[in-house]
């Protein structure tokens, strides 16, 4: 059986594998700096932001990815606001930690920061001057760890907020082609993100490219850290001419919903279509759904035994256990998921 443990098991999009094929014996200067694929995926993710003169910078993956643009927000007195659940503080070994920069987790559980629960971060942590560590950022993802997607609304309301104490909102968008062709979306665009954001970066790893993620830089004090910090943080590719071609493959194509659809956006398109086939199987089958989940990530709650037949079979992954003994189970859709896959996760599931 295919896997539905995540979104990069496989390789690369067609797309993105032939032109890396037809380019293999190209030559071009390193290190991102000035070749003509790089170049050219600029210019067109550029355009799909409606950012003429956004800074865009190449990365080789999630981590590295958010390490670089959360120091270059920072200073070494200053914090960031995110979830408990947000990748920087639960699934990156510390890597934020680890060069002296603070997280400082709000306590919402569905994956989005409110504003209600950073302000009371954030007078907490300013409350008494200088002997605490001070706010100087928001950390949000789209998708959220729970498969949430951001709607105009909930993140304006978040900006709005982040406006009006001068903090920079940085969006860690691994999924985000996932979150922008949801219906969940609800109006909220790459355009819109473009304009408010301080920062985020349009993740390539989980949506068809062998690897890599494009950030897109509005922030002053981070478009000057950038270059610097990718190379002090080990993020460098001398062979960067390699993140242009796929970005270049991914977005060579029409706006989201044209006729003319560039890859980025389709492929993600099939990877939520796919994960709703199964989401509603699964539903109709008698299985528990955790929260609703608008995105190629989708979540239930299943007794032991069930999560690990799902793990044996088809690499399913258990994040947690419930209150109630259940387990939060995740399966996952990716680019390449096939109908056929998802019948045969369905033909597998009405056994059990």
């Amino acid at each position: 059986m295919r896997m539905f443990r995540n979104d990069y098991s496989e390789g690369a999009a067609p797309e993105v594998l032939d032109a890396l094929v037809t380019t293999n014996y190209e030559q071009h200067p390193g290190y991102t700096e000035g070749d003509a694929h790089c170049t050219r995926a600029i210019e067109l993710i550029r355009a799909a932001c409606g950012r003429p003169d956004a800074t865009v910078e190449f990365a080789i993956g999630g981590t590295s990815t958010n390490l670089v643009c959360v120091n270059g927000l920072l200073r070494d007195w200053e914090g960031v606001i995110c979830t408990p659940d947000a990748h920087i503080n639960a699934h990156e070994t510390g890597a934020v930690a680890a060069t002296g920069r603070s997280v400082l987790p709000t306590r919402d559980t569905d994956g989005f920061v409110s504003p209600a629960e950073a302000e009371r971060v954030y007078r907490y942590q300013t409350g008494t001057g200088r002997h605490m560590t001070r706010p100087a950022m928001v950390y949000i993802s789209n998708t959220t760890e729970l498969g949430g997607v951001w709607s105009l609304e909930r993140f304006d309301a978040l900006c709005d907020w982040a406006d009006a104490h001068e903090l920079p909102v940085y969006v860690d968008g691994a999924r985000m082609a996932s979150a922008l062709v949801s219906p969940a979306a609800e109006g909220l665009t790459l355009e819109h993100i473009a304009a408010r954001a301080g920062a985020f970066y349009l993740g390539g790893t989980k949506n068809g490219a062998l690897f890599g993620e494009a950030v897109v830089i509005n922030d002053d004090r981070l478009r000057e850290a950038f270059p610097y910090l990718i190379k002090e943080r080990g993020g460098l590719m001398a062979k960067g001419r390699l993140l242009g071609v796929q970005f270049e493959a991914l977005f060579d194509g029409g706006a989201l919903g044209s006729a003319d659809e560039a890859p980025f956006w389709k492929l993600a398109r099939n990877a939520n279509e796919r994960a709703f086939e199964l989401r509603d199987a699964l539903v109709g089958l008698g299985f528990s759904p955790y929260g609703t989940c608008p995105s190629n990530q989708q979540f239930f709650a299943m007794e032991s035994a069930v999560a690990e037949r799902f793990v044996d079979e088809c690499g399913a992954e258990v994040f947690q256990e419930l209150p109630d003994d259940r387990l939060l189970t995740r399966l996952v859709c990716s680019w390449a998921t096939s109908e056929e896959d998802v019948a045969e996760l369905i033909a597998f599931a009405r056994t059990l």
